[in-house]
C-alpha cells in the first residue's frame, strides 16, 4: 500500500539533487555552468535552477545568510560538520578512497552545495554525501506539492493567490554500498525548511538495509536511535519507525527496501531550539549507529551465492528509487545532471525472472522480514516492546513490533515535551 502523506523532506531531497547534479563536477574547473533560461515545470521553477557555477574548493560560507546566530548558519554548520564527521568515520573504515568534494554556487548568491563521492573503495562500492543551503521563491503550487500544509502556511502567512512563496531550505543526503554482503546499505537525510519566522519544519531519517541479518547489528542500529528519539519524547521512536516502514515500501513487491529506521517530516510541535537539538543528535549518531555494523562485517568471507543474493537486493533498493523516489523522480524531470541525481543507486545490482529463496535459507529469513515490516525481527523492536499495527501491517494483514509503552499516534498538544 502507497503512502498517502507526501513527506516535504523527500520532495525536496530530488529538489536539492537536482540542484547538486547541475554542478557538473566532472568538468574543468574553469567553466561555470548555467541552466537553461527555460522553466516550464512548477516544481523545476520552485528552486530556481538557474546560473549555477562550479567551484574550485568549497567556500567558507554555503546559504546565503552570514550571521552565525541565524537558525540557517547553525543549520548549515550542524549539516557540515555532520558530512565531514560521516566522511571521516567513512574514510577510515575504508582505508583507502577517499571522498571528493566538489562545491558550486547560485550566481544569484542565493547558496549552493557540496558534494562528496567515494568511489572503488576497499569496503564501500559507492557512497556519497551531498549538502545543500538555498534561499528563493516557489509558486504557491509547487508548495502543495511539498507539504500537505501548504493552505495552512499560506492562510498563516497571508499569501494572496498567485503570490510567489519565498523558502529557505538546508538539506544533508547520503547513501552507502559497501562491498561485503553482510555489510549493509545505509541512507540517511536531514533538513531544515523555512517559509518565513513562523512557518518552518525539520524533517529527515536514517534507515538501514541489510542483505542478511545479523540480529545484534539490528539491535545496535535501532536501539541507537530509540535512545536519541526516547532523549527528547517517548512517542518519537514508535512513530517514525513506522512512519520509516510505511514510506520505504516497495508497493508492487508487497516487501520494503530494508529493515527500516526513523523517519519523520513536518516536525514543528516544538520550540525551534529543541528540534534542532534533537536533528543535531540523530545525525551525529550515524557513524556511531552504522560504521561498527561495516567494520565488524567488512572482512567477512563470501560466497558467490550470498554476493549473488546481495545483488538481487541491490535490484531491490534500485527499483524503489527509480518508481518511488520522489527525490530521484525529481531530478530526472528537472534534467540535472544523472550520475548525481542516481547517486543513491548501487553501482552493480541483479535481476532474475520469478527468483524465490530456497527454503529455509538465510536469505528466505530476510525476506519474510522485508514482507512482514516489524514483525520477525526482535532487533528490530528494542527489549519488551509491546504491539502495534500500522497501515503496512493492515495492508499486509501482520502486527509489527514497537518500543515499550508505545501508544497510537496522538494529537502533538497532548504528548509530553522533554527538554534535554
Amino acid at each position: 500500500m502507497k503512502p498517502t502523506w507526501s513527506p516535504a523532506w523527500a520532495f525536496c531531497s530530488g529538489c536539492l539533487a537536482a540542484i547538486a547534479g547541475m554542478a557538473l563536477w566532472l568538468r574543468p574547473r574553469s567553466q561555470p555552468v548555467s541552466s537553461s533560461s527555460t522553466i516550464d515545470d512548477p516544481l523545476l521553477a520552485m528552486l530556481a535552477i538557474t546560473g549555477i557555477q562550479e567551484l574550485a574548493e568549497p567556500p567558507a560560507i554555503v546559504g546565503p545568510d552570514a550571521d552565525p546566530n541565524s537558525i540557517h548558519r547553525r543549520m548549515e554548520v550542524m549539516l557540515r560538520k555532520g558530512q565531514e564527521a560521516i566522511c571521516k568515520a567513512v574514510e577510515d573504515c575504508d582505508g583507502g578512497a577517499k571522498f571528493r568534494p566538489d562545491a558550486w554556487k547560485l550566481a544569484n548568491g542565493n547558496g549552493g552545495g557540496i558534494s562528496r563521492v567515494l568511489a572503488n573503495g576497499k569496503v564501500w562500492e559507492k557512497a556519497g554525501c551531498n549538502l545543500s543551503v538555498i534561499r528563493g521563491t516557489m509558486p504557491q503550487e509547487a508548495l502543495a506539492s511539498a507539504t500537505e500544509k501548504a493552505a495552512v502556511y499560506l492562510k498563516n502567512m497571508g499569501t494572496r493567490p498567485g503570490e510567489p512563496v519565498p523558502f529557505f531550505v538546508a538539506s544533508l543526503s547520503c547513501v552507502m554500498h559497501p562491498r561485503d554482503p553482510h555489510c549493509p546499505t545505509m541512507h540517511f537525510n536531514y533538513r531544515y525548511f523555512e517559509l518565513d519566522e513562523n512557518n518552518w519544519w525539520f524533517a529527515g531519517g536514517t534507515d538501514i538495509t541489510p542483505a542478511y541479518l545479523d540480529e545484534e547489528d539490528m539491535k545496535h542500529f535501532h536501539g541507537t536511535y530509540k535512545k536519541v528519539c526516547d532523549k527528547y519524547d517517548k512517542d518519537f521512536y514508535p512513530k517514525f519507525k513506522k512512519w520509516a516502514d510505511e514510506y520505504f515500501l516497495i508497493a508492487h513487491r508487497g516487501e520494503t527496501r530494508g529493515l527500516g529506521g526513523i523517519f519523520f517530516d513536518d516536525l514543528n510541535d516544538r520550540d525551534k531550539d529543541t528540534l534542532f537539538r534533537f536533528c543535531e543528535e540523530c545525525l551525529a549518531n550515524v557513524g556511531p549507529a552504522y560504521v561498527p555494523i561495516v567494520a565488524k562485517h567488512k572482512n567477512d568471507p563470501f560466497t558467490e551465492e550470498q554476493k549473488r543474493w546481495q545483488l538481487i537486493r541491490r535490484g531491490r533498493y534500485a527499483e524503489f528509487n527509480l518508481i518511488y523516489d520522489r527525490g530521484t523522480i525529481f531530478g530526472l524531470k528537472a534534467g540535472g545532471r544523472i550520475e548525481s541525481i542516481l547517486m543513491t543507486i548501487p553501482e552493480m545490482a541483479r535481476w532474475e525472472y520469478n527468483q524465490h529463496p530456497d527454503p529455509g535459507s538465510e536469505e528466505e529469513k530476510i525476506l519474510k522480514l522485508f514482507k512482514t515490516p516489524g514483525a520477525g525481527c526482535k532487533a528490530c523492536r528494542p527489549a519488551g516492546a509491546d504491539r502495534q499495527r500500522c497501515a503496512v501491517a493492515r495492508a499486509l494483514d501482520l502486527m509489527p513490533m514497537t518500543p515499550p509503552g508505545a501508544q497510537k499516534d496522538r494529537h502533538p498538544d497532548a504528548r509530553a515535551r522533554l527538554q534535554p
